[in-house]
């Protein structure tokens, strides 16, 4: 069994549905930019290693 481990958490924005500013914006979208800013933030870790990613 592989090691897992915990590197950080973000959420992501939050709107008023179906009204909010974030209506035309897609779920997937949203998980994308929470990676690409953990990415961001830790660049010592190599993208090549992260295997899996829990939403």
């Amino acid at each position: 069994m592989q090691e897992a481990v915990i590197v950080d958490c973000l959420r992501t924005a939050v709107g008023k549905a179906p009204r909010g500013a974030l209506r035309n914006t897609r779920p997937d979208d949203l998980g994308a930019a929470v990676i690409r800013a953990l990415l961001d933030k830790y660049p010592a870790v190599p993208k090549d290693e992260v295997d899996d990613v829990i939403l």
